[in-house]
């Protein structure tokens, strides 16, 4: 993303904000509300056309792009809110995310040839692989409204991975989980560097510290700073306008 600026009528969202996610690394996007962090997402996923400014994947220009356009991209995005099909079995709502790699064509579906079983087969075992892995292969066959919200969170995440996408885009996964579920979906952010990006939007300092190798900080839709962990850490702006700053008592004086 380089240079991406986006105005609101008179409201300034994003101004000139470049940043790379790195192969196989986990990208941080922090900042306190109102910082532009939705608005930068919806620009990386086709939901918002910027003013200004270029969006490059492998090394080539993304012209009008489009949220339909992701997984052909190789790119896929979990929502903050879910976005589960509620009359389509786990397993369904999972499979959706695996479009991208089923071979068979418009006619062999819709005759129901031999290689549209096969194909479909195939991709029935690659869902339930990511729903072995993320310990709900037991709930495949229920419907989201019957599961906690922590379960659901784990299905539209096993749906975002099921394409094997090179790049994941992450809106506050921890958002509404224990601090021991924290702990859970910590490990399995960690766990994708080895297979692709990911950039993650969150609120959770915690998270965000523990799993990110980079971090970039909007505050007024501007970068502020941009660094690892421990840096981003010791920046003074960043403590002043998200972190806080150290309060010494007066027993300490």
């Amino acid at each position: 993303m380089s240079g991406v600026s986006v105005t609101f009528g008179g409201l300034v969202a994003l101004s000139d904000v470049s940043l790379i996610a790195e192969p196989g690394q986990v990208l941080g996007v922090i900042g306190p509300n109102g910082a532009g962090k939705t608005t930068l997402f919806n620009v990386a996923c086709g939901f918002v056309r910027p003013d200004t400014g270029t969006l490059s994947w492998r090394g080539g220009e993304l012209r009008r792009l489009r949220p339909h356009h992701l997984a052909g991209h190789g790119i896929a995005r979990s929502l903050q809110e879910l976005g589960l099909f509620s009359r389509m079995t786990v397993l369904d709502n999972v499979l959706v995310g695996a479009d991208r790699h089923a071979k068979t064509g418009f006619w062999p579906s819709l005759l129901g040839l031999p290689r549209r079983a096969r194909d479909e087969k195939a991709l029935i075992e690659r869902a339930m692989t990511r729903l072995e892995e993320f310990r709900i292969a037991d709930v495949a066959g229920r419907y989201p409204s019957s599961l906690p919200y922590p379960v659901r969170k784990r299905v539209a995440l096993a749906r975002a991975l099921v394409g094997e996408p090179d790049l994941l885009l992450l809106d506050e996964p921890a958002g509404g989980l224990s601090s021991a579920e924290i702990t859970e979906i910590g490990d399995l952010i960690r766990g994708l560097t080895g297979r692709m990006s990911v950039m993650l939007v969150e609120h959770h300092m915690d998270l965000v510290m523990t799993v990110c190798d980079h971090i970039v900080v909007l505050d007024f839709g501007k970068v502020i700073a941009r660094g690892t962990p421990d840096e981003i850490r010791a920046d003074p702006a960043v403590q002043a306008a998200y972190l806080g700053e150290e309060v010494t008592s007066h027993a300490d004086r």
